[in-house]
């Protein structure tokens, strides 16, 4: 019989050593990224007292596809719109943590005397906090339902999006000798252009693919399907300069925003699950202790950076975000470890070959060490600061207070700039869509039609027909260029308020007009040989029939509106199950009242009692807004409503209110049946005899169900199938009656009767 290849081989062992591993883990109840880890140490070259992988580059094959995966739930779990809905708080916050800390890593790094590049890439390591080791240590802790722990997690998704880019970013550096500010500056606008391009069309695109074929799609159809485009994207980023990693999550992003993004989540999570913990394994397998023990001093001065940068510097990043004092320390001191993306950059590094080989094991030291230190440090936060209360003045702890939460409210913006924002927004959107239509014409249609018209003089032929169509194709593009938000109501009060207004936005126009003049000036001094005059005369009068053609109007509508149903069809679904927000959660004035959402445990002791005698108010003083019940919302329910197992509340209170009704959800349930072994249902005969106390006894009469929990299930008279027992029916000596019921009952039962 043929030998397995190694491949299978080590599979089977990464997969055994693995679960053995995450189980003791689960049992320790620590997060099983460092059970994966651990599992990768043990089966790791490094360690000559267990059996050891054999084919290191299938599995870090394995590894990169695992990357891949992971992004791509990262993707699916994410939303641009929960981004744009933040505020500017979380923003200012993200950068601001990530500057200080990467700076930081720098300056270790070079105080440690490690090359430039080592330098660069530790920053990066050092910026990115662990969405899920923090996630998991809320959970832990009963945190995940405060108000701080969403402020955390939002900084975090910001996080792990400007770690996609940064992975771009550092691959350019990497690429470059000595990359100057032009090609940093290149790579950024590389990068922002493709993004928009990617998000504008994959959301134009796919929902209406997937919303077409969903009659057709079962299960294992759209597992094949979203996996197929996660790869296709992730090929086609790699053939654009970027990695497959950042292809994988722009992929997952836009499918995010699908109707069945909750639907492909759930599909895909047993396949990143696996890769996943391939990928976690592989990193476990490059921590070589003699690397560890050299770098011990290094290893101690990086987690001291981590725990100290991030509790000063993420506590005034969070201050500068708009929280007091108090909140800023318990958000800084909650994202002090690195992890998985830590990683993920760390592989690239080593991928590109731009880093030092010790680099890798001492990042996952000290993941490991600051992962172990976390729930630690976020239980230190406030009595860290009543430390710092008791000893700095009052009056400078009202003042940063008052300085960090008196920032303006970013919805509270002028008119004229929500307008000009809005504006440039579209202007950009709609150029890159324009110049992206304008390449693939001029790279793949221009010469097909050259080659279908050959020769000098069909030549000019061939460029005006392909100059003609790219220009119909934009022109819907330049039509809303030009006159979108032309009538928005912020654009009618400014007209409305002063005369000073008209002209500067007219202004707005004019300059709208130009720059799409300027793509068709472009189109026509690519293809001909006409003067700039003339070329400028022909783009003006082209907008201006832009601008008044019913049908360029009626495609530029209806790609829009098209576009904005597939943004907003996940929030329509959300609305239509019932699982919608409410918007008035964002307006509510008190900072300490906010809403959360609590599952009611299948085993909870609640169900059948209504809210009046539940009387959650007077208990915990929350209030139930909603009760969402399979795809029915009930909205400000009545004191007679009865609760079930598998309700979700919506639940208004403050954090120390929440805190109390989310331990009276968790505690007030049966719990496990430590004797379930003997809740076996049996079935036994039971003859009645002269002496039985049940001879004249009805079947209600005789307490059979009542007194023992036993049932009659038929009465024995000699035929093929019992006979039901009436329950008025009295017992004869010498029925043969058969009863169900657990061992214990019925031996009651017998032995008494």
């Amino acid at each position: 019989m043929a030998e397995l290849p190694d491949l299978i081989n080590d599979l089977a062992l990464i997969l055994v050593s693995a679960g053995i591993v995450t189980i003791i883990f689960k049992r320790l109840k620590q997060p099983l990224v460092l059970g994966y880890i651990v599992a990768g140490f043990l089966v790791s070259p490094h360690m000559p007292y267990t059996a050891s992988v054999a084919d290191m580059d299938s599995i870090h094959l394995w590894a990169d596809i695992g990357v891949m995966f992971l992004l791509f739930s990262l993707g699916l779990d994410f939303s641009f719109k929960k981004i744009l809905k933040m505020g500017a708080s979380p923003i200012i916050s993200t950068i601001t943590i990530i500057f200080f800390m990467s700076l930081l890593g720098v300056l270790v790094g070079r105080l440690f005397g490690w090359g430039k590049m080592d330098c660069i890439f530790l920053g990066g390591m050092l910026a990115m906090s662990s969405t899920t080791i923090i996630y998991k240590a809320f959970d832990d802790l009963g945190l995940r339902q405060q108000q701080f722990a969403g402020l955390v997690m939002s900084v975090l998704i910001l996080e792990d999006i400007l770690a996609i880019v940064m992975m771009v970013m550092l691959s350019a550096i990497a690429s470059g000798n000595n990359p100057d500010s032009g090609q940093m500056i290149g790579s950024i606008v590389k990068i922002g252009f493709f993004l928009v391009l990617w998000l504008v069309v994959g959301i134009f695109a796919v929902p209406a693919l997937l919303r077409k074929v969903r009659s057709l799609i079962n299960a294992e159809v759209l597992l094949v399907v979203s996996l197929g485009l996660c790869c296709a994207m992730a090929v086609f980023s790699t053939k654009v300069g970027f990695s497959s990693a950042f292809g994988a999550f722009i992929m997952g992003s836009i499918l995010a925003e699908t109707i069945e993004a909750e639907r492909i989540e759930r599909l895909v999570e047993p396949v990143k699950n696996l890769f996943g913990a391939i990928f976690f394994v592989s990193v476990g397998m490059l921590v070589d202790p003699k690397i560890l023990v050299d770098y011990a001093l290094p290893i101690i001065s990086l987690v001291l950076t981590i725990l100290i940068g991030q509790s000063i510097f993420g506590s005034f990043a969070f201050m500068l975000g708009g929280e007091s004092l108090r909140a800023a320390m318990r958000c800084g001191f909650s994202m002090a470890q690195i992890g998985e993306f830590s990683f993920i950059i760390a592989s690239l590094g080593l991928s590109l070959g731009v880093i030092s080989d010790f680099l890798y094991p001492v990042v996952v030291a000290v993941s490991v060490i600051t992962t172990f230190l976390t729930p630690y440090m976020i239980r230190l936060a406030t009595p860290a600061y009543n430390s710092i209360e008791h000893r700095l003045p009052k009056q400078l702890i009202k003042l940063l207070n008052h300085l960090s939460m008196s920032h303006p409210n970013t919805n509270q913006q002028s008119k004229w700039k929500r307008l000009l924002t809005q504006m440039t927004v579209n202007t950009l959107i709609y150029s890159i869509l324009s110049a992206a239509m304008i390449t693939v014409m001029f790279t793949f249609v221009l010469p097909v039609v050259r080659k279908m018209l050959p020769g000098w003089e069909l030549h000019w032929y061939a460029n005006a027909i392909t100059g003609v169509l790219t220009i119909l194709f934009i022109a819907p593009f330049l039509r809303a260029m030009v006159m979108k938000k032309n009538r928005s109501e912020e654009w009618k009060a400014l007209w409305a308020e002063s005369n000073v207004n008209h002209l500067p936005l007219l202004f707005t126009i004019l300059i709208r007009v130009a720059i799409a003049v300027g793509f068709i000036f472009y189109i026509c001094h690519f293809l001909t040989r006409f003067s700039n005059a003339l070329i400028i005369t022909i783009g003006v009068i082209a907008v201006g029939l832009m601008v008044v053609s019913r049908t360029i109007k009626q495609r530029s509508i209806k790609l829009e509106r098209l576009f904005i149903l597939n943004l907003r069809s996940r929030d329509i679904a959300a609305q239509v199950h019932g699982k919608k927000r409410p918007l008035y959660e964002g307006k509510l004035l008190d900072r300490d009242i906010h809403i959360a959402v609590f599952d009611v445990p299948m085993d909870t002791m609640w169900m059948g009692s209504s809210l009046r005698q539940l009387n959650f108010g007077q208990k915990y003083g929350i209030h139930i807004t909603s009760i969402l019940r399979a795809n029915h919302r009930l909205n400000i329910p009545d004191g007679e409503y009865v609760l079930y197992p598998g309700d979700k509340l919506e639940v208004i209170g403050s954090d120390e209110q929440l805190s109390k009704f989310k331990e009276a959800v968790e505690k007030e349930v049966f719990g496990e049946d430590i004797n379930l072994e003997d809740r076996e249902m049996k079935l036994r005969q039971m003859i009645i005899g002269s002496d039985s106390p049940l001879v004249g006894k009805s079947l209600i009469e005789s307490g059979i169900r009542d007194l023992y929990s036993c049932m009659v299930v038929g009465l024995e008279e000699g035929k093929e199938n019992l006979s039901p027992v009436s329950p008025r029916r009295k017992f004869q000596d010498g029925d043969i009656i058969w009863i169900v019921g657990e061992e214990e009952a019925l031996q009651a039962l017998l032995t008494d009767n």
